[in-house]
């Protein structure tokens, strides 16, 4: 069974190419990502439509290159994966309009796969899979939560952000320092010359007593140090200026801070996902996931505490279509997928909003 997969849900297009032939964990046989990065950069952050024209652009060379990597014909895929959501509207509907119309075309089944899903379970793409069950750290720009995982498709909602992401506070609060886009490993990089303890940031909900989390008042906290440092007034807007005005010294201690803020409250509420549930596995997936210094202190943490961790390789843990084409082809091992002989349905719906808690 070959699945190519894409994902278009934000500002990367990825292109994968999977073998889920038989029980084994299914094998990658070739992918491509273009990262619209250097595009974005000049507006601060992701311009919607200029991510759908260039998922556009890109969509059909990435395959082209997937199917060389594999010395395979387009004519040899067995069924063709997209991303359905979360994410934006307008860049959903390429991968899933390009998904549609290539699996009419060859007359195969198209898998609509969940975002979320598909990070969920990139680590079984790893050198070191894990095995079900497990609790699962989602952590991105866009969202962070706590499941428990006990296979394909089941899946229990622990704890989520109740506002902002830990992404958010890692790219909002490097943006209030004047790092540019994306902010989160500009920051993580400043924050290597600072140190974690020059100012106190809070931890929101870190002894709230439930796995829920809440990045909403570390950026305001970020904001008002920000401004002190700069001697501007507190009811000012927050400008570039601002960054301006700060040394190099005040950006790395700030970084520092803030990165040891948030990486704090991940590791406490995953141990604390690890005590409630009683399971002795951690699998830590999405963008953020590949923080050195979440990674340092999980496993230091999750080994004093006899806890396996997983993550997906550092090249996937970004958006990728390595891990919604393994999505697709680990729901087919599990039987979860239409039967064979079912007629394909072609309707490119999309849902920039879904919860993975709907997903069966």
């Amino acid at each position: 069974m070959l699945i190519l997969g894409f994902e278009s849900s934000c500002d990367e297009t990825g292109v994968a190419l999977v073998d889920a032939s038989g029980s084994a964990v299914p094998r990658l046989l070739g992918h491509a990502l273009h990262s619209q990065i250097e595009m974005h950069q000049a507006y601060g952050g992701v311009v919607p439509e200029l991510a759908s024209r260039d998922h556009i652009r890109r969509a059909l060379p990435l395959t082209d290159a997937v199917l060389a990597q594999a010395g395979l014909p387009l004519s040899a895929v067995d069924a063709i994966a997209y991303t359905r959501g979360p994410g934006l509207a307008g860049a959903l509907l390429v991968g899933s309009g390009v998904a549609c119309a290539m699996a009419m075309a060859l007359g195969k089944p198209v898998v609509p796969v969940h975002h979320l899903e598909g990070h969920l379970l990139s680590p079984f793409l790893s050198a070191d899979p894990p095995e079900f069950p497990f609790v699962a750290l989602l952590v991105s720009g866009g969202h962070t939560q706590l499941m428990r995982v006990d296979g394909v498709g089941r899946y229990e909602l622990l704890g989520e952000t109740i506002d902002d992401a830990a992404g958010e506070a890692f790219d909002k609060s490097a943006k209030l320092l004047g790092l540019g886009y994306p902010g989160g490993p500009a920051l993580a990089k400043r924050a290597e010359q600072g140190s974690a303890t020059a100012y106190k940031f809070p931890r929101p909900l870190l002894h709230s007593g439930d796995l829920d989390f809440s990045f909403a008042g570390l950026k305001t906290a970020v904001l008002t140090q920000v401004k002190r440092l700069a001697h501007a007034r507190p009811e000012g807007p927050a400008t570039p200026q601002l960054a301006e005005a700060l040394d190099a010294a005040q950006i790395a201690d700030v970084a520092a801070s803030v990165q040891a803020a948030i990486v704090e409250v991940l590791v406490k509420k995953s141990l604390a996902a690890i005590e409630t549930t009683g399971l002795k596995r951690l699998v830590v997936a999405g963008g953020v996931g590949a923080n050195a210094l979440l990674r340092e202190q999980l496993n230091a943490a999750c080994a004093r505490k006899g806890v396996r961790v997983h993550y997906p390789e550092l090249h996937l843990c970004t958006d990728n279509g390595a891990m919604i084409a393994l999505a697709a082809g680990l729901r087919f091992q599990a039987g979860l997928l239409p039967a064979a002989g079912t007629a394909p349905v072609y309707h490119f719906d999309v849902r920039p909003r879904w919860p993975l808690s709907e997903l069966g």
